[in-house]
Formats: C-alpha cells, structure tokens, sequence
C-alpha cells in the first residue's frame, strides 16, 4: 500500500501527542501491574490536560513536527530524548514541589514519571524509525538494486550511507564499509558491516559490486590509486564524495558523489605554504595580475583575494571570461579588485594601469601557450609572450615594482616549438632587466596543469564522452602534470622566497606517459581501451594515434644541462640558476624578433628565434 507523499505538520504534532498519551497510559498499566487503583485515576484526570499541554507545548517549541519523518537522522532522535527528558524533569519538580510544599501528595507517581519518560522517548523514536523503513521499502520497490561499497568507515562514510538511503532515484544496498584502520574490522555501522580495506579485491571478485565510493576527504594518494585501479581491474564504477565545503547547505545528497577524476589520482600531497609569510607579504599592497581571465591567473587571483592583498588588478584581454571571474569574485562578496580591459603589447594602455593603480607586486601570467597554433603564427607568439613579457617588465622597473613574478613553462628548456622559445625569451627578457634597478625579478617553470584551458584532459574527455576515438600523438610521449592550485601555490612562494634572477622549479614527480592517461581515463568511465588493430565495440572506445604535431616534443624538461638546481627551504621546490645573459645581446636581439614580428615576416622570427636561443630545434 502506498504511503502517503505528505502529511501536514499539526498532524504530526497531533500523533506525536496522542503518543504521549498513550505512554503515560500504559506507564500507569506498568506502574500498578495493570491493575490501576480507582484513586490512581481521580487524581489523574484533573492533572491530564496539564500534562498533555505540556508535552505538546515542549515538542512544538523544540520544532519536532517540522523533521522530515521519512528521513529521521540520530540528530532528530537526540532532539526528541532531550525534549522527552526536560518535559519529565519538569513534572517530577513540580510533584514534588507539590508533596513538599502544597498538600503533601503528587501531580504523578515518580515511578509512573520515570516510566512515562522511557516510555514516550521509545514510542515517538521507534515510530518515525518505523515509518522511515516503510518509506525505504516503499521507494525502493520496483527499482534495481545498486549494491555499494564505501571506502571509509568513519563521520564521511556515515553520511553519505545517509544520503543514499535518502535517494529516491534508486535503490542503493551499502554491501559493506572499507577501512584501512585494521582496529574497526569486524564491527558495524547502521548494520553494515566494517572490513579491511585490504579485502577490497575479494569482494569485487565475489561479484555483484556495482560501485565503490571514496568517502575519506583527504585520502592519501596511494591508497586512493590503490582503491581505482583494483574497482577498475574489476569494470567497477568508482565514485567519490566532494570536499565538505561544497556540500549545499552543509548537507550531502546522492547527487552530489561524482565519479573520480583523472586529477584526484595524478594530484600529489598539498604543497605546505605558510599563509602567515604569504599574508604578510600580500597584506594591504596592490597587486597587479596579468591573464587573470586565464586558468593560472585567475587561481592566483583567488588565492590573492583570500590572503588578503590591498587591491588586486585583473587584467586580461578575454572579456566574456573577466567578466565571469568578475561575477565569481562578487558573487563571493569580495569587492577589492578592479578588473581591466587591456592587452599586454599595448605599452600606453599598461602604462595608465601602472601610475593609476600603482602596484607593487605584478604576477605576468598573461601568453600564448598552445604550440600547434603558434607554429601558424609565430609573429602572435612574439608579440605576446616577448614583446608583452618586455613591456610589463619595463613598466616595472619604471613605477618602482617590489617584484615581478613571470609564469613561465617547461617547454621553455630546449625548446622545439615557438611558443617554447618566446617563453625561454621572456625568461632572458627578464633575467637581463634584473640588474637594472630595485625591482627583484623572479620566474616560475612547470609542467602541464590539469584543467587548464585546451589541455589535453578535457579534450579526452570530450572524446570518450562522443564514444571514441580517443587521440594520442605518440605512444611514447610523457608530459609532467600539476593541478592549477599546485601552479598557483608554486607562483605565490616563489613571490615570497624568490631574491631576483632566480627560475623556481616545482618537483613534479615522474612524467606519465600520454597513452596510459587516455588509457585510465576510459576505464575510469566504465569503458574498456582499445589500441590499433583491435575492434571497438559496444563498451570499448579506440585509441588513434595521430603522429606529433608540429612543435610538439616526446618528453619536456623542467630544466637545462647548463642550470644548477640549488635547495631551498621547501623540500619540492628548487632553484634553477640560468645561464647568464648579456643584457645588451638580448635587449639587440629582442629588438630584431620585435622588428620582425611586426613586419609580419615569419622567416625572420624564426632566424632571430634560433640567435637568441640557439638550443631552438624546430621539428622538420
């Protein structure tokens, strides 16, 4: 039989009443052996409506009746105990006020109080568990199981046991909880079972697991590749529960759990900053952000705003997206920052920003970076990366600029594309004006970050979401990879650590390999890989492989042979000292590129590209 979907709310407290009638009923019935004497019910009756009052005064008060009884937590029921327990208290005070003080006899027995007290705790429990386990049965009737097992048997495993007992999408059988806390193996939580996570191969091997959820919020790295890759050796769906602080309204529904991503397992531990250096470095200075539009920039915009910074300028070239940083930043009810509608090779423009708003720490993440395009435009790539990279650096050195910090990447070291070597020019650009003045110029080198904007993640995953084929340029190419707030963390300490002429160098850990991503990827979307020469079919996507593009390279470096790497006090970032550059061969040479690229003339880039880096190999 169907229940019913709603019930109005002074029903409930009506119910709830007539339950507490019932208890204090039947504690006279325990009381007396169920046989209440005569006398026992004349002094009731006057004091009933007293009591009754009472009862339901202290539950509406508490706002017991407004709980979704279906989905009756421990919180509702401790609420309900507590509620039961004051009501109780208060009439045994006021009997014995009466015994003591009136006329020497009781509102109510204090055995029947005692009783009625337990009594009524149980009845309005017992009977909101009750109706939740209709509704469970009820929802969950003509619907296909979903058997689920939960990695982490702790407060986040609870919850999201919860929140899918709460799903009226489908009906989900948590089959046990995984732990790697060998102590919790053998108990139960809510009735499910607890087992070492160590056991995680035999229950997936026993079959009928359509999912592992991850609930534990800061799993180590290598526990959680462990979990993935033994659920995905299984074709298992892994889900994982997001950060607390995006729950909505603090409260985690079905909804929310997503599938792993790819980041979740390339991601190392956090890099440890200390935010009071970083704060006292940012606190009430104004800070100029170029490309903040862009993926890094506006990470670093973020971070800036959260820290504290006086004033942050967010300049970029890219309207529709400053606006929506714009929107994001206001909609987070911070109002510091002014954003700015200007292009880096635009000197006058920049040169207003720079004696209107004064700042005096700039964060130059504003370029080109995808190398396939810029091998059809080198005269953009220099224009921008070069020429931009020269003006921002000379504007600092003329407004008296603390600091410069340029985003720079590794495809900077040995460079075989354009794009490559405008950033290795921008690093001698700067490392040339480092002598020139007051302003300390420091420059920050990493790998690809995951998410950015036309990297190759999203495009995978685009390409499994239209059923394949996925493309690789070769089978042998390896990239390093950083999440944007690792990039981000890396640019804001290298402000605080950085003495000037320095390139700072994030540890990124060992390169993976382009093939086994695209890879793991499928498999992470239920889907099996399919190399060349193999058929694809239904569950199985195709891995093309397409040739390198131009520009592009098998494997990058994060530095040069002829760079030392010196320690500094953070163990995973190092200090790359470059090679030096005559300030006056760089400043003729840049001269030319600029001279050329304005001209429009690509052969000539490309012969001032290979004076001024000559390790520059373009790919025939």
């Amino acid at each position: 039989m169907p229940l019913p979907r709603y019930l109005p709310r002074w029903a409930i407290l009506l119910i709830d009443t007539a339950l507490c009638l019932l208890a204090l009923l039947a504690a006279y019935q325990l009381r007396f052996n169920f046989q209440v004497p005569v006398h026992e019910y004349d002094l009731l009756w006057p004091v009933l409506p007293v009591f009754l009052l009472v009862r339901a005064g202290s539950l509406f008060a508490a706002r017991v009746h407004m709980a979704q009884v279906k989905h009756t937590s421990t919180e509702d029921a401790r609420r309900i105990f507590l509620v039961v327990l004051a009501g109780s208290a208060l009439f045994g005070l006021l009997s014995m006020a009466r015994y003591y003080l009136i006329d020497g006899t009781y509102f109510l027995p204090r055995t029947v109080i005692i009783i009625d007290f337990m009594a009524t705790a149980m009845l309005l429990i017992a009977s909101r568990i009750a109706v939740k386990l209709l509704h469970l049965r009820a929802r969950g009737s003509g619907k296909d199981e979903v058997r689920v097992l939960l990695y982490g048997a702790g407060a986040a495993g609870l919850i999201t046991k919860r929140a899918l007992d709460r799903d009226g999408a489908a009906r989900y059988t948590v089959a046990a909880f995984l732990d790697d806390d060998a102590k919790k193996a053998g108990q139960r939580l809510e009735g499910v079972p607890i087992v070492r996570a160590d056991k995680l191969v035999d229950l997936l091997k026993d079959g009928g697991i359509d999912q592992v959820i991850i609930t534990v919020q800061h799993p180590d790295a290598e526990n959680r590749r462990r979990v993935v890759d033994a659920a995905m050796a299984w074709h298992t769906q892994v889900l994982s529960v997001p950060p607390v602080h995006d729950w909505i309204n603090g409260q985690l529904s079905s909804g929310q759990i997503r599938e792993v991503r790819i980041e979740d397992l390339l991601g190392r531990a956090t890099i440890s900053l200390d935010d009071t250096l970083l704060k006292e470095r940012f606190s009430g200075k104004c800070v100029l952000v170029t490309g903040a539009a862009g993926s890094i920039g506006s990470g670093i915009a973020r971070q800036l705003i959260t820290l504290g910074a006086g004033h942050t300028v967010l300049l970029d070239n890219a309207e529709s997206d400053l606006y929506d940083l714009e929107m994001e930043l206001r909609g987070l009810g911070h109002v510091d920052f002014t954003p700015v509608i200007a292009d880096v090779r635009d000197r006058t423009a920049l040169e207003r920003v720079f004696a209107a708003r004064k700042p005096a720490i700039v964060f130059h993440a504003a370029a080109y970076k995808h190398v396939p395009l810029m091998e059809s435009w080198p005269e953009q790539a220099i224009l921008t990366n070069v020429l931009g990279t020269r003006i921002v650096a000379e504007l600092g050195l003329a407004h008296h600029v603390e600091e410069c910090v340029l985003v720079s990447t590794d495809k900077a070291v040995n460079p075989t594309s354009v794009m490559g070597a405008s950033k290795r020019i921008a690093e001698m650009v700067v490392g040339a004006l480092g002598g020139s003045g007051n302003t300390r110029f420091v420059t920050t080198r990493f790998g690809n970050v995951l998410g950015s904007n036309g990297s190759v993640i999203p495009l995978f995953r685009k390409q499994i979401a239209a059923g394949g084929p996925v493309t690789v340029t070769d089978p042998e190419v390896t990239r390093f990879f950083m999440t944007i707030p690792e990039a981000c963390r890396l640019v804001l300490e290298a402000a605080v650590m950085g003495k000037g002429g320095e390139i700072l160098v994030f540890d990124m850990g060992a390169p993976v390999r382009i093939i086994d991503l695209a890879e793991k990827m499928i498999r992470l979307s239920g889907k099996e890989p399919v190399r060349a020469g193999e058929q694809p079919g239904p569950g199985r996507i195709a891995i093309a492989i397409t040739g390198l593009r131009p520009g592009e390279k098998r494997f990058e470096e994060l530095l040069a042979s002829a760079e030392n790497t010196l320690p500094t006090h953070h163990p995973r970032i190092l200090i790359g000292r470059v090679r030096d550059v005559d300030a006056t061969f760089v400043r003729h040479g840049v001269d030319a590129l600029i001279a050329a690229a304005g001209r429009g003339d690509r052969e000539g880039c490309l012969v001032e590209l290979r004076k001024l880096v000559p390790e520059y190999a373009p790919q025939a």
